[in-house]
This record gives C-alpha cells, structure tokens and sequence, in this order.
C-alpha cells in the first residue's frame, strides 16, 4: 500500500537477554546428571520509521519455544516466557528511532536453539492504536495478538552461561494494513530478529527540498542501510536532519535515502559502499548535509492472485512487494509494502532519476545522475512459501499497473 497509507514502523526487540539465556542452554549443562544449563535471554525493542503520526501497542510478554511446529498449542509445554520491567508496557513505535529501543524483559532459560518467538499483546480499549497523518486515531486489529501472540519467524540459540542480547527490528510500516473491504487497520509484524552489534552509520540529510523557487517540506523520509536490495536498518531523521543506523553487523553498506511530501517527493539518493565494523561511521556533518532534490511522484499498484492461499500458505500473510531500482550498477529497494486483505498493493515512488555518491572518508564527492533509470522499476514480490516473483514497471509516462498471479 502507498506509504502515506501505512508503513512505517520497525520494532528492534532486543532480544539478548533472551537469547543469552536460549544460548546457554544450547550448549547444554554439565555432565553427570546436574542440573540444565541455562542462559540470559534480554529483549529489547525498536523500530523503523512510520507513515504515522504513532504507533501504540501494549506488550504483555514474549514467548519462545524450541519447536519449529507453529501450530504449538499455547498450553503445550516448552514455552519460556520473557515479561517486560513493570510490564505490560505500553509503547509509541514512532520513539523508538534513531537507534532509541525499549527494554523488553530478561529472563533465564535452558540453554539451547529456539525457532518460534511470539510477542503477546494486552487487550482492552486503547491498547493498540494507529494514528493516522491526518490526527485520526483508529484501532489496531492484532489476530490472535492477545491470545497465542503474534508469530514472528524466529531461529536462534541460546548459549549457556551467557547474556544473549537480541533485537526484534519491527517494521510498522510494512507491518501495518488496511483490509480492502472493512478498512480496518491490521497488525501483520515484518519483524527481523538479531543479536545487537555495534556497528552504527551516521549522517545528516535536508527535510526539505526546492520546487523552482519555492523550498517545500517533506512529510517523511526514509533512510535505510541496505546489501543487495534488502533492508537491514532503517530509520527517520530527527528536526535538524541527523539520522542514526544502529546496530548494524560488521560489513559493507547501502545507504538510501527517500521522501514524499504532499506537493513533491525527492528523487532516490544512495550512498554506496559504506564500510561497517564496530563503531560509528560518520557520512557527513551538519555543515555538509545530503541535500535532496525534488521530484515528482507516481505510483504502482497491483492486484495478486488467488485470492486466499497457496497450499497452507495464506498470501495476505506472507506476500511483501519490493519496489527495486538498479542505480548504477546498485540494485536498491525503493519502497515496498504488505500486500492487503483485499490482494491489492499499492507503492509510490519517485519519477526523476536516482542520484548516487560512492563513500569517502575525505567526504562525499558531488552526486552523479543515473537519468536512465528514472522512473524504472523492478517490482518483486515475495514471502515465505511462496515463490519468488518479479516484474518491470516504468512511471515515467504516469502510474503502473503489475499484477501477480501464482
């Protein structure tokens, strides 16, 4: 679905002391008949930027168990349970940005894999709300949120006599959509679960951008560290335009950058090649900030059938839709959406072509244009049990139509 409609969220859960306890017992106790081992497990949470105003979910608790059987009863043994500091624990998604994330409990557990993690949510009125840009604030439907928990894929050890830190990266703005029909908000978390590093990029990028001589606010931006195509990090710059891609693991990166407004959007900025290890790689400075430039925006929207499921799998469940653009040479994703309850998608992007600037410690050099890829598109749309499917789309002559059909 666009981005002004619902994106925007993504919870970091750190999870380390949870695995740190799922990791101890991993590796087992000691011998002779004594008792387990057990590690620490500690969660914590944290999230991407949102096409909201908030996002509210109250945690009960999270649960993980060693099976890979999602169809565990919630009743069935095996469960550990990981329970938030003065929980249940109330939280706006929007303030967990910028590397800020929440603390979701620590816990000691046997010592050893673990492959379902389900995050429980309480019920009653206003527990779990979305509110939207324009100050509505609506309901958020969370199926079987507050009975088993909502399942996140999850496969992680616990390694004994440790403190494994995890974190639950949740993406409310892939996670969020609106069924066709009742128009009802619905939670479907895109959650990625990791242990926590260190390694963080940082930089500064300009909220606005310059409509011949008229200088115009964007409503959102999105920054996002990438390898290959897929987000790994992402995050909203803050008032004065400084962005944080924390917890990165050590490796080479993708920055891209993105935003809409309600008169104009800008045109796709990648940085490329940003070398991660274990401390803060520093873009640019305020003196020297990434300065956008405008371009107009279109869509592509699509229908994807059948309408229900493909074997055991439901596709509104599962399916996620990339918008990805090759920048020269640099395959990057531009957008990307759940597919709704109605099988429709719907993403928009920029028109104008893609800039990019390799990465220098001595400084970014000046961006070059990629004016052949502007307004081309390759749409892929994806999910677990489903086959991989792709499709080009081109926005240069006005909105695109691709379809799926499996």
């Amino acid at each position: 679905m666009e981005k002004n409609l619902g994106s925007a969220a993504r919870w970091i859960a750190r999870v380390s002391g949870l695995a740190a306890a799922l990791a101890l017992a991993a590796c087992g106790g000691g011998g002779g008949g004594g008792a387990p081992a057990t590690g620490t497990l500690k969660l914590s949470m944290t999230d991407a930027p949102a096409c909201y105003q908030s996002v509210i979910v109250t945690v009960e608790k999270v649960r993980v168990h060693t099976s890979s059987d999602t169809g565990t009863g919630d009743n069935d043994g095996g469960w550990q349970d990981i329970i938030p500091p003065n929980g249940p624990v109330k939280v706006d998604l929007l303030n967990l940005t910028n590397g800020n994330f929440i603390d979701l409990g620590t816990a000691t557990v046997p010592a050893t894999g673990y492959h379902q993690l389900r995050l429980v949510l309480a019920n009653g009125a206003n527990a779990n709300t979305v509110t939207l840009l324009d100050g509505t604030v609506q309901p958020l439907k969370t199926p079987s949120g507050q009975q088993s928990g909502l399942k996140i894929k999850a496969d992680f050890s616990v390694l004994a006599d440790q403190v494994n830190d995890y974190l639950l990266d949740f993406d409310a703005c892939k996670s969020i959509v609106v069924a066709g029909n009742s128009g009802q908000y619905i939670l479907k978390p895109v959650v990625r679960l990791s242990a926590k590093p260190t390694g963080t990029i940082q930089g500064f990028v300009t909220t606005t951008v310059v409509v011949g001589t008229t200088t115009t606010a964007l409503s959102t931006i999105n920054v996002s560290a990438q390898q290959n195509g897929t987000v790994f990090r992402s995050t909203t710059p803050d008032a004065a335009g400084k962005f944080t891609l924390s917890y990165l693991l050590p490796g080479t990166y993708t920055v891209v950058i993105t935003g809409d407004g309600a008169t104009s959007g800008a045109a796709t900025r990648v940085v490329d090649s940003v070398p991660v290890a274990t401390t803060t790689v520093s873009l640019n400075t305020s003196t020297s900030t990434i300065a956008l430039s405008a371009s107009a925006m279109s869509t592509v929207t699509g229908t994807v059938s059948p309408s229900a499921t493909i074997g055991t799998t439901t596709i509104s469940d599962n399916a996620l839709v990339q918008a990805l653009q090759t920048v020269s040479g640099r395959v990057v994703e531009v957008n990307s959406t759940r597919v709704a309850d109605d099988m429709k998608y719907g993403l928009r992007v920029p028109v104008a072509a893609p800039q990019y600037q390799l990465f220098s410690v001595s400084g970014l050099p000046a961006p070059s244009t990629d004016v052949g890829a502007a307004g081309k598109y390759n749409i892929r749309i994806s999910g677990a049990g489903l086959p991989l499917k792709e499709a080009p789309a081109d926005v240069t002559g006005g909105p695109d139509v691709v379809d799926f059909a499996y």
